[in-house]
């Protein structure tokens, strides 16, 4: 879902100088003051005031930079530019500088609870790692960027999450728990369409829970375990079917027994009840035929 409702800001670099040339402006007019009062007699009100004036002018237009930081510096409401050059700036004492952090921010999400694809009842919670990329659309184009982004998480992971259900019923049906490498991209797909309005880009994106809701866990276990004994019991009959024609064509092959299709029928459905049962099987010595003439 990508914001289109709103004219966007565009970052641009601002025209700010170095501090530290400033400085030695600074410490010249501090120098000039002292030498007022040390060398002369009766200092001059005129040269006080102008190098007071000069301290004062240039003292309020330092501001400092730490790596990966930024300043948006305005004038009079209007954007005049972002500095992103770190160390000791200066800039025209009457713009204003705020400062934004283009850092990598790591946000774990709360669990929520949201609906599947077939209305299954879920929790679910991401962690997603987002910075600032364009400190212009994160300043002007939203009014807190911070909980914006908080917001728009929340929002993102429930589309996602209702985009798919829990678990695979159909062949080959993208799960939440059963593909989350897929999930976790449409995730991050979304949230960097939903964020780009605010300058912001998010860099990683993945699911850290998912669990069927309380009310309809017990269900879902008991669903799962009898998909599970489903699974095993096909493949109990598959090997036991298999057996049975192992069993046959050898008797077969080697003149063993002569059997009919009766007494065919008889062993095979003997052979099944004992491959496929759950108990141990118990001998039973036949002194007698298969037919009671």
């Amino acid at each position: 879902m990508e914001l289109h409702s709103m004219d966007t800001s565009r970052e641009s670099p601002a025209r700010t100088g170095s501090g530290y040339m400033m400085l030695v402006v600074a410490l010249a007019a501090l120098l000039a003051i002292g030498a007022q009062f040390a060398l002369m007699p009766e200092p001059s009100p005129v040269a006080l005031v102008v190098s007071a004036l000069v301290l004062a002018f240039v003292t309020s237009g330092f501001y400092m930079l730490q790596p990966n930081q930024a300043a948006v510096i305005t004038l009079f409401g209007s954007y005049r530019g972002t500095d992103r050059r770190h160390g000791l700036r200066w800039v025209w004492p009457w713009m204003i500088r705020k400062k934004v952090s283009v850092r990598a921010n790591n946000v774990h999400s709360e669990r929520i609870k949201i609906n599947d694809k077939r209305g299954n009842p879920i929790e679910i919670a991401c962690n997603v790692v987002w910075r600032v990329r364009d400190t212009a659309q994160a300043s002007f184009d939203v009014d807190d960027y911070r909980e914006f982004v908080n917001i728009q998480i929340e929002a993102g992971l429930r589309t996602v999450g209702s985009r798919h259900p829990y678990d695979d019923i159909e062949e080959g049906e993208t799960t939440l728990r059963g593909d989350g490498d897929l999930v976790n991209g449409e995730l991050l797909t979304e949230l960097n369409d939903r964020l780009k309005v605010a300058g912001i880009v998010v860099d990683e994106a993945g699911l850290t829970h998912l669990a069927y809701a309380a009310e309809i866990a017990g269900a879902m276990l008991r669903r799962q375990q009898a998909e599970a004994v489903i699974a095993a019991r096909a493949k109990l009959v598959m090997g036991a079917v298999t057996m049975v024609e192992m069993a046959l064509a050898k008797l077969s092959e080697g003149n063993i027994v002569d059997l009919d299709d009766e007494r065919r029928a008889a062993m095979v459905s003997n052979l099944m009840v004992v491959l496929c049962g759950e108990r141990e099987a118990q001998p039973i010595v036949n002194t007698g035929t298969l037919y009671n003439h």
